[in-house]
């Protein structure tokens, strides 16, 4: 063989790749998503949330005051890119020295505009309550239960009956913000403004002497405030 081959030959040899081992996998392939994550948050479909948050309820025209520690229950359709309807349920314990003890509660229909992917802003409407112990620490109204012999309805909330249970009307406006986590969970920040008009019932456990009917006293406690919440979004 010629020098010339002989040199040719070690030069295509010295070139030429290493085989790779027929046995050792290959670089693994991650197939593309299909759809954006965000981009399928905006389909329509079912939603639902869960979350806790911290605020306060301020009473107004003398009703007492409270702060709130609030779980709060989301569970609505998502109608299309821009608008949703939500069930909204809170309930929160209330508590301040001297004014609220007991439990707040609430539920609301909630339609939702989505302003961008990410931000969106909901009024709500619906029901609100006030649940307390017989023991607030608050002073009582006068009438006092043992005075009365009928049922007795306050002019205002200037001077707050010492145990309140009763129901309402409710509203809030919010305004939420929203990360996407996946395709199925997304992290949720939102604040509330909240508005409560509750009639409380307080039961004098006494009964009046024709009738027999129930001896009660009646108040009407307004409310404002509002909540800061952190949750978690499902679809």
């Amino acid at each position: 063989m010629s020098v010339t081959v002989r040199i040719a030959l070690a030069l295509l040899l010295l070139g030429r790749p290493a085989l790779a081992d027929e046995d050792e996998d290959g670089a693994p392939r991650l197939s593309l998503p299909t759809e954006a994550d965000r981009a399928a948050w905006q389909r329509s479909g079912f939603r639902l949330a869960l979350g806790g948050g911290y605020g306060q309820l301020v009473g107004l025209g003398g009703a007492p005051s409270g702060r709130l520690i609030a779980a709060k229950l989301r569970a609505g359709v998502r109608l299309d890119a821009k608008w949703s309807l939500f069930a909204s349920f809170e309930y929160a314990r209330a508590s301040q020295p001297g004014g609220l003890s007991g439990l707040r509660f609430s539920g609301t229909i909630d339609p939702t505009y989505h302003l961008t992917p990410n931000l969106a802003v909901s009024i709500g409407l619906g029901f609100g309550g006030i649940v307390e112990g017989r023991r607030t620490g608050r002073m009582d109204a006068d009438p006092l239960p043992a005075t009365l012999e009928t049922s007795y309805t306050f002019a205002d909330a200037s001077d707050p009956i010492a145990s309140c249970q009763g129901v309402g009307a409710a509203g809030l406006l919010r305004v939420e913000w929203g990360y996407v986590l996946g395709p199925r969970s997304r992290f949720i920040i939102a604040g509330e403004a909240l508005g409560q008009w509750t009639g409380c019932v307080n039961d004098t456990n006494r009964f009046e002497p024709d009738s027999g009917k129930a001896i009660v006293r009646r108040q009407y406690w307004p409310h404002t405030g509002g909540t800061l919440s952190l949750g978690v979004m499902w679809r």
